[in-house]
C-alpha cells in the first residue's frame, strides 16, 4: 500500500523509545505517515514549515528526523545544513518529489543521510528508518525477557509464560520501553520524553494511570509481580532475585505443604 494509505501492520523491532521529528507541508501525507508510525509505536512530533523543524529541533532530543525539502519557509536542505553546521548528528531522511541524481547528490551533500522520492511505499520508509537508527551503534534486541514475560517487539506482543496479554500500542511502547532497561527505575520525565511526544501534558497523571493499567495486566493474580511503583521516583519493570533467604523460605513452604499432604492422605 502507498503512502496515503498505511498498511501498518506491526513488524518494526527497533522499539518505542524513539522519537521522531515529521516536517511536511502536506498535510494529508504527513497525517498518514504520522499515524503509520504511531501505529508501530514511534513518537512522533509534527511541524509543517522549516522554521517549526529548526524550532523543535533544538528543544528536544530527536531520534530521527523525516524532513520534507519543499516546505514553506525555506528549504528543507537548507534546514538539514543549518542543523548540521549547528553539531546536530540525528539521522536525517530526507523527502522529496525531486528524483533527478542532481537532487539526490545536493541532500546527501547538505547533510543528509538518506533520500527517499515520492510516492513511495509506507514499508519502504519504515526499512530505511530501522537502517539509520541502527546506524546509532545500538543493536537492540527484537525479543526481550524479564523473568517469565516476553515482549516480542518485531511482533507487539507480550506473554508471562503460557499467558498472552493484551495490550494497546501505547500500552505495549510503555512496556517495551520499561523492559529496555529493566532492572532500574525509570521516571515519569524520561516515558514523557521517550514514549509520549508533545502533546502529551508533563503534568497530567496519563502515565501513572497507563502503570496502573499495565500492573494489573503484568501481575495477575498468583503470579510473581514484576511491574512496580517508586512513589516520587518513577516505575520498575524487575525480575524477581531470588536470595539465600527467600530461597530457604520457599523450600520450607514447599516441605510443609508435602507434609501436610502426607499426613491427610495417612488420616484417610
Amino acid at each position: 500500500m502507498t503512502s496515503d494509505g498505511i498498511d501498518a501492520t506491526p513488524r518494526d523491532g527497533v522499539g518505542p523509545h524513539v522519537r521522531i521529528l515529521l516536517a511536511e507541508d502536506e498535510r494529508q501525507l504527513r497525517g498518514a505517515i504520522a499515524r503509520g508510525l504511531r501505529e508501530q509505536s514511534y513518537a512522533v512530533d509534527e511541524v509543517e514549515d522549516c522554521n517549526e523543524a529548526l524550532y523543535h529541533a533544538a528543544l528536544a532530543g530527536y531520534d530521527a528526523i523525516i524532513l520534507d525539502v519543499l516546505m514553506p519557509g525555506g528549504d528543507g536542505m537548507e534546514v538539514c545544513r543549518i542543523l548540521r553546521s549547528r553539531g546536530y548528528q540525528v539521522p536525517i531522511l530526507m523527502l522529496t518529489a525531486r528524483d533527478s541524481l542532481e537532487d539526490k547528490i545536493s541532500g546527501l551533500d547538505a547533510g543528509a543521510d538518506d533520500y527517499l522520492t515520492k510516492p513511495f511505499e509506507f514499508g519502504e520508509l519504515l526499512a530505511r528508518l530501522r537502517a539509520l537508527l541502527r546506524r546509532r551503534g545500538e543493536v537492540l534486541p527484537a525479543m526481550l525477557t524479564v523473568g517469565d514475560l516476553i515482549v516480542d517487539t518485531s511482533r507487539h506482543t507480550a506473554r508471562r509464560g503460557p499467558r498472552a496479554i493484551s495490550l494497546t500500542a501505547k500500552e505495549f511502547a510503555f512496556l517495551e520501553y520499561l523492559a529496555r532497561h529493566s532492572g532500574r527505575i525509570v521516571s515519569r520525565a524520561e516515558l514523557s520524553t521517550h514514549v509520549w511526544d508533545d502533546n502529551h501534558n508533563p503534568f497530567s497523571n496519563l502515565i501513572d494511570v497507563y502503570a496502573s493499567r499495565l500492573r494489573r495486566k503484568i501481575n495477575a493474580p498468583r503470579e510473581v509481580p514484576l511491574l512496580s511503583t517508586v512513589r516520587g521516583a518513577g516505575h520498575m519493570l524487575a525480575a524477581p532475585q531470588l536470595t539465600a533467604d527467600t530461597h530457604a523460605q520457599h523450600m520450607d513452604a514447599t516441605l510443609a505443604s508435602s507434609a501436610k499432604r502426607t499426613t491427610g492422605s495417612r488420616k484417610r
